[in-house]
């Protein structure tokens, strides 16, 4: 490659990131996904288009793989222990049982209203009945459910993609099909060593981190991202869920207390952004309008079966034990959102020369554009229909620790968001554990030391410099007065 190739290259690369960038601001405004914008982008300059030739569904896999690596573990590092720890069993039922009435019962509509044979019916399947990690993740930042019901979501999301990948590929071989039991002891085994890997990585990888105090603050995020790729090539190696491994690894760091935290998690954010961006226009660069026309009505007959009928049946026959009320379970049906797994799983069998790839690719884009279009916008109002609202989102205190190694302490930065009920509080009435203490304020760009009867306010910023024994506590009260107040935890002592 010349020089000139490579400042043709970065121009046309930093247009289309620019262009994305603006879409994400039209999205916010207009209530469209992100991801149908970046979907239109790769079409717009496509061979339909702009006339950009691209027909590799070889390197769209192994990008899209990539992408949704990073997207998994910014959705791992955002997500709170505390809240998906209640749902786990449900959000496992619903990922693995739940998948698979999806595909069979999806697959049966396919077989009997369109008319595909069997192996195709079930690739079809498998291939539409993952939640998208990146859609969902986007939709449960804009609204307010509650925490059970968003952290099942956001867990099921997490988990879900490793027994369709596995369903996918078996479906995509040319060769009979595997018993049913071979299957299923292939998912089960799956699932448990990508747990394993994930939990050793995530462990291992906090312990050191925490352990070590690093030179910069920009080598944390790198050092976490570096630690979500081994958890997955390691998964991936030894036969496991290189997806479930990242998931779970990035689950354990995010909630590790581990220094600039916020510093790794915008961080991951950034490269979700760009892996998203990348992904979407790859996909719509794959696509070639022209020869679609064939596939519309097929994907919204197998679409109508997945969303009205297979989606809530998965939810209601593997969720009814667990007690959700019938309005929790209808928007668990209707959230059960599709984006760029089914997409990416479509290249799977375009690379495997499976007959007919091209039609289940073209069947899958329509899919996904046309129920993502319907489902994305309307679930903030079935929320509110159903009464499950919360109205407005709250922010989490913003809490980032930076090492003091040699006083062997901690400097926490403290931000008040609009609402923290830390705001009206003396410093006294905090009530920090002993080796910890309020040692500056910064409030509309003035810094100034409190003293015990300081105000605090919203939107001010607290140093608190603490012992690395008090670290922990400290932060858990801190967490504990922007929610419940100066009086949180007097009965129950600190």
């Amino acid at each position: 490659m010349t020089v000139d190739h490579l400042n043709k290259l970065l121009l046309e690369s930093s247009a289309v990131l620019l262009v994305a960038v603006a879409a994400v601001r039209i999205s916010t405004r207009s209530g469209l996904p992100s991801l149908l914008l970046y979907l239109g982008i790769g079409v717009a300059i496509g061979q339909n288009g702009l006339g950009v030739t691209f027909n590799n569904a070889e390197l769209t896999q192994v990008l899209g793989y990539a992408a949704l690596v990073v997207i998994l573990a910014e959705g791992g590092l955002k997500t709170s222990w505390r809240e998906i720890k209640p749902v786990m069993p449900a959000a496992t039922v619903l990922a693995t049982v739940g998948v698979g009435v999806s595909v069979f019962v999806t697959a049966a509509g396919a077989h009997w209203l369109v008319g595909l044979d069997w192996r195709l019916s079930l690739l079809l399947g498998a291939i539409v009945s993952s939640t998208d990690a990146a859609a969902v993740f986007s939709v449960l930042r804009t609204v307010p459910l509650p925490a059970r019901l968003s952290g099942l979501l956001e867990a099921e999301s997490g988990f879900n993609d490793a027994p369709v990948v596995i369903l996918v590929v078996a479906f995509a071989t040319t060769g009979p099909f595997d018993s049913w039991y071979v299957l299923v002891g292939t998912i089960l085994a799956e699932l448990a060593i990508g747990t394993v890997v994930g939990l050793a990585v995530g462990k291992l990888g906090a312990y050191g981190l925490r352990q070590v105090a690093l030179p910069s603050s920009g080598l944390y995020p790198i050092a976490v991202l570096a630690l979500a790729a081994l958890a997955y090539a390691g998964g991936a190696l030894l036969h496991g869920s290189g997806f479930l491994a990242v998931y779970v690894c990035s689950v354990l760091l995010g909630n590790a207390k581990l220094p600039h935290g916020p510093a790794v998690r915008g961080f991951a954010d950034g490269l979700a952004w760009i892996g998203q961006i990348g992904m979407f226009v790859l996909l719509g660069l794959l696509c070639t309008p022209a020869t679609m026309g064939s596939a519309v009505l097929p994907a919204l007959v197998i679409g109508l079966v997945l969303v009205l009928v297979a989606r809530p049946l998965s939810v209601v026959l593997t969720l009814t034990s667990f007690r959700l009320p019938w309005q929790e379970q209808a928007l668990l049906s209707w959230a059960g959102l599709r984006g760029a797994v089914p997409i990416v799983l479509a290249t799977i069998p375009l690379v495997a020369d499976v007959p007919r790839a091209q039609d289940v690719f073209n069947i899958v884009f329509i899919l996904v554009v046309v129920f993502t279009l319907v489902q994305g916008p309307t679930l903030p109002w079935l929320a509110k229909r159903l009464r499950i609202s919360e109205g407005a989102i709250g922010q989490d205190l913003g809490i980032e620790s930076a090492p003091l190694e040699h006083l062997h302490g901690h400097l926490l930065s403290v931000s008040l968001a609009p609402g923290s009920l830390i705001s009206g509080v003396e410093v006294s009435e905090l009530r920090l554990p002993a080796g910890a203490a309020v040692t500056l304020v910064v409030r509309e760009g003035s810094s100034f030391v409190p003293d015990r009867s300081t105000v605090l306010r919203e939107k001010d910023e607290l140093l608190v410099v603490t012992t690395a024994a008090a670290e922990e506590a400290t932060e858990r009260r801190l967490r504990a007065v922007d929610k419940g107040g100066k009086l949180a935890g007097w009965l129950a002592g600190r």
